[in-house]
């Protein structure tokens, strides 16, 4: 058993299967809470229809709200909770009513843009105090303390991919600029590169390479977050870091075809913690369904042994 951790964290981590997270947090634990400037948690594409509908006979709202009550209960030390496009599947009004219902229980602030499968107006009915650029896209930016983080509406409407219009890109521009030396953290839905899964390279941004060239000129831009492809895939693009998480609903099947379409997939959903230093940005993906799996690692020895092989006998 854990000897080093108190006795109700070992009885929350091994209590077997459980509807709701364990009642404990040991990132305020002493002495086991790492150093790092920030800390936030990215969520995307929740796919919510209006109750009491399902999809793919899964309860959508019930996969977020499992999420919600992982982060409640782990990560309350998060600065916030950024949520990258697809609130809702149909573009319901009511769908995007359950949504703000069910963020609002998190315990941080949350900020969300939208994705293909939503209706620009819709997202700002129900999100009423989200900031808009000109022209009414869907675009903010957040002052942190590890830099400007900028919010990016790749949404045109009526189409399964994304685009950048030359209206959003000088807003960037001049977000860019106006950025000076501090660092920046961009965010949008779809994936302005080719990853090599065909159902969601068509989809992509449409003009991912003149995003890219304007991204690319701007030394600061540290990482690119983006929903969309209901599956975890990080890199580099054009000097770039990127990420994206599995989706709290359903994810996509991994197939490298060439001509396969979109396949999706009943995978667990996940959310990421992400941890900023002035040297570091540290992702770690969480599948929140397995949280009941964890056990106690006990090395023990090889059978007829006394003790461990001498090469592991100083082994913590």
């Amino acid at each position: 058993m854990f000897p080093e951790l108190p006795t109700r964290v070992q009885s929350a981590f091994l209590s077997g299967p459980r509807t709701r997270p364990p009642s404990f947090r040991l990132d305020l634990l002493p002495g086991l809470r790492p150093s790092w400037a920030m800390k936030f948690i990215h969520l995307t594409d929740s796919h919510l229809v209006a109750p009491p509908q399902q999809l793919f006979e899964m309860d959508m709202a019930e996969r977020l709200r499992a999420a919600v009550s992982s982060i409640s209960v782990h990560h309350q030390d998060a600065a916030f909770c950024i949520f990258t496009g697809d609130v809702t599947h149909w573009g319901e009004a009511t769908a995007f009513i359950e949504f703000r219902n069910i963020m609002n229980a998190l315990p941080v602030p949350w900020y969300a843009i939208p994705g293909n499968h939503d209706l620009r107006q819709a997202f700002l009915d129900a999100f009423p105090d989200t900031p808009t650029g000109h022209d009414e896209f869907v675009q903010y930016g957040l002052d942190t303390p590890v830099g400007r983080f900028l919010m990016l509406d790749s949404l045109d409407e009526g189409q399964a991919g994304g685009v950048f219009c030359n209206q959003r890109m000088d807003w960037l521009q001049g977000e860019l600029d106006n950025a000076g030396d501090a660092d920046v953290f961009l965010f949008m839905h779809h994936a302005p590169m080719d990853v090599g899964i065909n159902g969601v390279d068509r989809i992509r941004l449409s003009n991912g390479e003149a995003f890219g060239d304007l991204i690319s000129n701007c030394p600061n831009v540290r990482h690119l977050f983006f929903g969309h492809l209901h599956r975890a895939c990080h890199g580099s693009w054009r000097g770039i870091p990127f990420s994206t998480v599995k989706a709290t609903a359903h994810q996509l099947a991994l197939t490298f075809d060439p001509e396969a379409p979109i396949i999706s997939s009943r995978e667990d959903p996940n959310y990421a913690i992400v941890c900023i230093n002035d040297d570091s940005v540290i992702i770690h993906d969480h599948c929140y369904f397995d949280e009941h799996k964890a056990f106690s690692y006990d090395r023990g020895a090889p059978e007829g042994s006394e003790g461990p092989p001498l090469h592991q006998a100083d082994w913590d």
